[in-house]
């Protein structure tokens, strides 16, 4: 059986992981973890994260 990865949408109940911000941004790291940014944190962390091979998914902006 093969199965597919699905990544929830962000909603507006997610928040940023540094400052508390509405979550703009998921971040999926290769050890399994998960974080959530706004997207001025997205940006700040971006070039790092991309250094770490994290998959980062922009989410619409919640409403």
């Amino acid at each position: 059986m093969t199965g597919t990865l699905t990544i929830p949408e962000i909603t507006a109940a997610d928040r940023c992981d540094r400052c508390g911000a509405a979550a703009r941004v998921r971040v999926l790291l290769p050890s399994g973890g998960e974080l959530l940014f706004c997207a001025h944190h997205g940006h700040e962390h971006e070039a790092r994260l991309r250094d770490l091979d994290a998959t980062i998914v922009e989410g619409a902006p919640v409403g």
